[in-house]
């Protein structure tokens, strides 16, 4: 009926006609690693569209053009990202086939200089342009490999001896080297070795290489040298809290430039860009997160002062780079703006491209906020809660709600454009993504709370999300519904499991369901993760008994829609499959989808749009109607 006061239709939550369609999700770009030429007006950066990594460029004044013609940019290192790296109008890029290409800018067709096996990632020049370190991957064997820039010679083997290795990067006289390498079963975020090398021969080779800065239980993040070459800077993690570090080459020494903040962003993927120089050596550009937003700030190497950079509207920035003339360069949004390749200097802020149509308006986006509550153990776990919203309809009583649980578990999320909650919010959902312990951004403390309790915090603080919405006001206790996919769909399946009857449905995305067949048969990446979120086989095989959902799945109850990409290497279709048997035998309500030539993460825009019809189906059927 029509409510005359608010001029909105009042219809049932969960009912709204919504213009955020699946066609409209899958349609989405995303847009990584904006990075500037030499000349610093041709600015380069990575796009994928539907399951395609794209490279652009776009010269000062001109339109962006595509650089990577049919190639599929893509690193292959772990969950991939490193793909790119431009000087003096020489692009070298990593292709899906597993090949390192040269490009130059203007016309002109890629090139591979590396032969066609295992993969690449994170391709860096040298200040000559004629050399190429690279980190390479073949049969669980890690590397830092150098070619020539043209790809006339067979690749050398630089660096090898380390489980992994990451953010390789030239001194600007060419004369050494830095990097960032680890063991198992560490994860890149527990701790790694800062090393420096000095080199000598052409090509160049290592003559000593020394550990500067990490540890055991130090991660270390992003060694970057200043343009003139006298310091290295890095993001260190000592203590509850990250520092950025910088070392003084010429003396010797370091000193603490920031210090309490939280820097250090999780390496997912190769190429975490959290900090960058200026081009006079005299300052560094820096983000930092606190109450799940992201600000730029600017600190003086010589006085140590510190000063944010008004980034207004934008809530959420990545992968900051300075060009040669002064300007600034990231991928930005907001909740009511969609990611951005933006630049900016003396606060004029310049567009290259948009992520979107930019054809939702803002009044039918979601404003999302920090919500915390209190676990049943005495801990305070974060949230960012978005409510239903929309311009045309609005509800009586209280709304039904997803319970979004994210991946990792080491990820985190935060306040910035969503398009997949505002698919829910413009429907008449409330929406909440659960920042568990374990999650990056508030502590070291907080993050390590997972070890060895995997399966089980995680759940609590889901189960604890779901029920500060009800005890807030804020959502139907009767129509609860939790969301998550590969880390956050393990702890989909365990909630189930614990707390039947809490949630009225589930949606399992690429979910972990046996954690003894995981560890046989993850990527190397991951496969001794598991040592410390759970424990060390075969001490901890009871405990991996009794966090793995598919041995106690008689327990779950409530409807269940599981998700899986067929090519999945990381979590493999026989952890879906394991679960939906279960389920089947027990008579529990469930859907599967298998979805051909995908992997972790739906990459295609026909997956995704088949992905979020689905769900829209599963919803109606067991929650607005069941």
């Amino acid at each position: 009926m029509e409510n005359s006061k608010s001029h909105k239709i009042t219809k049932p939550y969960g009912l709204w006609q919504s213009k955020i369609t699946p066609d409209l999700i899958a349609a989405e770009i995303s847009l990584n690693d904006p990075t500037w030429d030499s000349d610093g007006e041709t600015l380069v950066w990575r796009e994928r569209r539907s399951a395609k990594g794209v490279l652009m460029a776009q010269p000062e004044g001109e339109a962006p053009y595509e650089l990577s013609g049919n190639l599929d940019v893509k690193g292959g290192i772990g969950y991939g990202g490193g793909d790119f790296t431009v000087k003096d109008g020489l692009v070298i890029f990593a292709a899906k086939d597993g090949r390192l290409y040269k490009r130059y800018l203007g016309a002109g067709f890629p090139e591979a200089i590396t032969p066609a096996f295992g993969s690449v990632a994170a391709p860096v020049l040298s200040p000559d342009n004629k050399w190429v370190l690279f980190i390479h991957t073949y049969e669980g064997h890690d590397v830092i490999g150098l070619v020539d820039s043209d790809g006339r010679d067979w690749p050398i083997k630089f660096m090898e001896g380390a489980d992994f290795y990451m953010q390789p990067a030239w001194h600007p006289d060419g004369k050494a080297v830095v990097w960032v390498e680890w063991d198992h079963p560490n994860m890149p975020w527990d701790g790694t070795r800062l090393m420096y090398a000095v080199l000598e021969g052409d090509p160049p080779r290592v003559q000593a290489a020394q550990n500067l800065a990490g540890g055991p239980d130090i991660p270390i993040l992003q060694p970057a040298f200043s343009p003139d070459g006298r310091y290295l800077s890095y993001i260190r993690n000592l203590g509850e809290w990250d520092q950025l570090i910088l070392r003084d080459l010429e003396e010797g020494d370091s000193k603490v430039l920031v210090e309490g903040e939280s820097l250090l962003k999780p390496a997912w993927i190769q190429g975490v860009v959290v900090q960058a120089w200026s081009a006079d050596s005299q300052k560094i550009v820096f983000l930092k997160t606190r109450a799940g937003i992201t600000t730029l700030n600017q600190v003086d190497v010589d006085s140590g002062e510190v000063n944010e950079i008004d980034m207004s509207p934008y809530t959420a920035l990545s992968h900051p780079a300075v060009s040669s003339g002064g300007r600034l360069c990231m991928v930005a949004d907001a909740p009511s703006v969609s990611p951005r390749v933006i630049s900016t200097k003396d606060g004029a802020i310049k567009i290259h491209q948009r992520s979107t149509s930019e054809s939702v308006p803002f009044e039918d986006l979601p404003t999302p906020y920090e919500i915390n509550w209190t676990s049943t153990d005495g801990e305070t776990v974060y949230g960012i809660y978005s409510p239903p919203t929309s311009t045309r309809y609005e509800g009586e009583g209280l709304p039904p709600a997803i319970v979004y649980i994210h991946g990792g578990p080491t990820s985190a999320v935060s306040i910035g454009y969503n398009l997949e909650a505002a698919f829910f919010t413009s429907r008449g959902y409330a929406y909440l993504e659960v920042n568990y312990r374990g999650s990056t951004g508030y502590g070291r403390k907080y993050r390590d709370a997972l070890r060895s309790n995997w399966g089980n915090l995680d759940v609590i603080d889901a189960a604890g999300g779901a029920q500060a919405l009800v005890d807030q006001g804020l959502a139907d206790p009767e129509r609860l519904v939790i969301k998550g996919g590969s880390a956050g769909g393990y702890t989909v399946l365990n909630a189930l499991i614990r707390f039947p009857g809490l949630f009225k449905a589930g949606l399992c995305s690429y979910g972990v369901s046996n954690l003894f067949t995981l560890a046989m048969d993850t990527h190397k990446f991951e496969e001794r993760y598991n040592d410390s979120l759970v424990g060390p086989l075969p001490k901890a095989a009871e405990l991996y008994r009794k966090c793995s959902p598919v041995f106690h799945a008689e327990a779950i109850k409530d409807p269940v829609a599981i998700f899986q990409g067929e090519e999945d290497k990381v979590v493999p279709p026989s952890q879906s499959e394991e679960i939906v048997k279960a389920l089947k035998a027990n008579g529990v309500p469930y859907e599967y989808h298998l979805y051909p030539g995908e992997g972790h993460g739906f990459r295609k825009s026909e997956t995704r749009k088949a992905f979020y019809e689905a769900i829209e189906r599963f919803l109606l059927q067991y929650v607005v109607f069941g």
